[in-house]
């Protein structure tokens, strides 16, 4: 592909592709392949302009000391380019990636301007007078059907407005009513639609293997695309369904809020249908392959939050019930200003200048432009609401593993007892927990493939027990591994008698996980989880953004809890919780009146982000949690979270602000046009500049403009 750099300057590149045209998905499969790119943090490309923005690593500037990436970066870049074609299909590109709307709603705006424009410019005067008439026909038949419905809404006091203009021959004033309601209706509909497609692509598939069962009964690993109608699909607890099908056997509950809106999980069993995208919440379910993949499940979730409430925050929606609720406010000034002056001139400026169309615009461009800002930042939130609960929050509850640890521990040893071989011990671990969801487990099945250590499926149906361990049998040998609660406790499992010392001598800086056979203790495994090298810092800057209280949650014994509590600077933590012991400790901080903000990864952490304001999920961890969470972060960096809190506080501010000079500005007009000062069509044009410089001002990054960067 034949291309120039622009421009060079710090970390940053400008690079102009030599195209005719591009389209859409040409400049989405361009930008992916970029940000898959060696040394590339971010890359943009405008597909109307050919051009490509590239943002290069601030570790690789450090380390090198160049100020564009280190030159092999560079130069690998430059080569890559010129290799590069749009029939590749090494750059995997999203289903839906915005940029399509984002087109669609800017072409509708710049048409609505230029229309507006050639309006006022070119078409002669009588004709703009007949045009304007007809463009008042829609804005009247709404306000009809609103007083029908015995409803004093803003769509009667617009349509008051341009009918007034229009008696008093004012059609240019009437036309610029109109045209600045088009602007308010365009960003609303585009407000709505992005929200609706932002939460869809947060909800969207993101698995990308599957255990199918073969005729022979063995279980393999294979990719979604290899899946096909007629496969049988095994899925078990904590396990994302990623296509849709007809339970075959087995017996499961499963949670299909994504799909059905239902709060609860629903029983399933033998002939019950089941959805892409939903979770398993507990058990294990053959499933019978009804469609492969991209069978539409993007298109129902779409369906399904078109009207969701949860989109808007409590602050959007006041400012839409108080533009309402002003209406009568209005009518009555207007009315109380004609009987004191007898100046219809006066009593006009008041409906020329109310506070309804400012309000209703700038509130919800505010919000698309923080959740914009926020996917920046590789930060995916499912609504403004969560936003607002986000910057009110003074709690934040972490999970430890995975989540303030590091989301990739790794084996250290494998302590064997009862004559047991430790790679053999290994094996059997990893042939158990690789259906499972969870960065321990992912720990032993890696180690396992390091070894080269592989394993035939022998075991009979795993039970898995939520944040305690699994349990099976292996010829006719029950099996459990897990905590020390599920393994000696629960299931009663003993440590052979002569070699009660060497447990007692095991490390108390690794986690435990015990393997059990017929009873008897033949392993532990030292799992290493090192604690994020970000994490403390993280916390000390969420403290500086207004957290007052930091507590940590695990399901650690209170040894290892405390050791990392210590490190990290938590003010609290609870150690040995079960997963519906965490959703209690949210409970109780709502009971003291604190709003909690909850961070997690895994299947036994549902319960707490479900319960929890504002619901935060790693992007790595399950998908039941992805699922439940209303804010998904990358994996990579826990500074996503201050990120976040930052936006979601600078967003508050904002809209405050935003009331505070729509209240301000458009009292001032209207006590200059009551007082005579200003003719209505002065006030209604101060009032529609004031409204769209306040919307303006609503789309700009609020980071930049509070100067906090991440």
């Amino acid at each position: 592909m034949k291309c120039k750099i622009l421009h060079e300057s710090g970390r940053r590149m400008r690079i102009h592709i030599f195209k005719p045209y591009m389209s859409c998905e040409e400049a989405d499969i361009l930008e992916f392949f970029l940000q898959g790119q060696e040394g590339v943090s971010h890359a943009t490309v405008d597909e109307r302009t050919g051009n490509a923005v590239v943002h290069f690593r601030e570790e690789i500037r450090k380390e090198t000391g160049d100020e564009c990436g280190s030159p092999s970066a560079r130069e690998k870049l430059q080569k890559r380019l010129a290799e590069f074609d749009f029939s590749s299909e090494e750059a995997v590109v999203p289903d839906h990636s915005g940029r399509v709307l984002t087109r669609q709603y800017e072409d509708k705006m710049f048409f609505h301007i230029a229309r507006r424009l050639l309006m006022r410019f070119v078409v002669p005067m009588p004709l703009r007078t007949v045009l304007t008439a007809v463009r008042s026909v829609p804005y009247l038949g709404k306000a009809a059907k609103s007083l029908v419905k015995g409803k004093l809404e803003v769509s009667v006091l617009d349509a008051a407005s341009i009918s007034v203009s229009m008696l008093r021959g004012e059609f240019q004033t009437a036309g610029s009513i109109m045209f600045l309601l088009g602007i308010g209706d365009i960003m609303e509909e585009w407000t709505h639609r992005k929200s609706v497609e932002d939460l869809a692509a947060a909800m969207a598939l993101n698995a990308e293997k599957v255990w199918i069962r073969t005729e022979e009964g063995k279980e393999v690993l294979l990719d979604i695309s290899q899946v096909h109608a007629g496969d049988t699909m095994v899925i078990r607890t904590g396990n994302l369904i990623p296509l849709d099908g007809v339970v075959l056997e087995g017996d499961g509950m499963v949670n299909q809020a994504s799909i059905t809106g239902e709060p609860l999980p629903v029983h399933k069993a033998s002939g019950s249908m089941i959805y892409a995208g939903t979770v398993v919440d507990e058990g294990e379910l053959a499933v019978t392959v009804r469609e492969e993949a991209g069978s539409g499940r993007y298109d129902r979730i779409i369906r399904m939050i078109e009207e969701s409430e949860k989109l808007k925050s409590l602050t959007e929606d006041k400012a839409s019930h108080l533009a309402d609720r002003l209406v009568p406010w209005t009518f009555g000034a207007t009315a109380l200003t004609w009987l004191l002056t007898r100046s219809s001139a006066r009593a006009a400026s008041i409906l020329m200048v109310d506070f309804c169309c400012a309000l209703k615009l700038s509130m919800p461009i505010a919000v698309l432009s923080a959740m914009r800002e926020a996917g920046m930042h590789h930060i995916a939130v499912k609504g403004g609401k969560f936003m607002e609960n986000c910057a009110e929050a003074v709690t934040i509850v972490f999970d430890k593993t995975g989540t303030l640890t590091d989301a990739a521990p790794s084996v250290k040893d494998v302590v064997t007892f009862n004559g047991s071989s430790g790679d053999e011990m290994l094996r059997l671990a990893a042939c158990l927990e690789e259906h499972y969801p969870h960065s321990m487990a992912n720990a032993v099945v890696s180690e396992a493939v390091r070894r080269s250590l592989e394993h035939e499926e022998k075991h009979s149906r795993v039970e898995y027990v939520v944040a305690h361990g699994i349990a099976s049998s292996i010829d006719e040998k029950k099996v459990c591994i897990g905590s020390y609660h599920f393994v000696f406790e629960d299931e009663g499992c003993v440590i052979p008698e002569e070699e009660q010392e060497r447990f007692d001598a095991l490390p108390d800086e690794y986690s435990h996980l015990y393997l059990a056979i017929d009873g008897i203790l033949c392993a532990v495994i030292l799992i290493e989880d090192p604690l994020k090298k970000e994490a403390a810092g993280v916390i000390r800057l969420l403290h500086q953004e207004g957290i007052s209280r930091v507590v940590m949650l695990t399901g650690d014994s209170d040894r290892t809890a405390r050791a990392v509590a210590a490190r990290v600077g938590v003010d609290d933590y609870r150690s040995e919780v079960l997963p519906e012991d965490k959703a209690e400790f949210i409970r109780e901080e709502h009971n003291a009146g604190r709003m909690v903000i909850m961070v997690g990864d895994g299947v036994n952490d549902s319960p707490a982000l479900s319960e929890a304001d504002c619901g935060v999920a790693i992007n790595s961890g399950a998908a039941i949690a992805r699922e439940i969470a209303d804010v998904t972060i990358s994996e990579d960096d826990l500074h996503s979270l201050v990120t976040l809190r930052r936006i979601s506080s600078a967003l508050m501010t904002r809209i405050h602000r935003n009331y505070t000079a729509i209240l301000s500005i458009n009292s001032v007009l209207i006590l200059l046009g009551v007082l005579g000062i200003l003719p209505s069509t002065g006030t209604a044009l101060l009032h529609n500049v004031s409204t769209i410089g306040i919307s303006m001002r609503s789309m700009t990054d609020l980071l930049e403009e509070n100067g906090k960067q991440k």
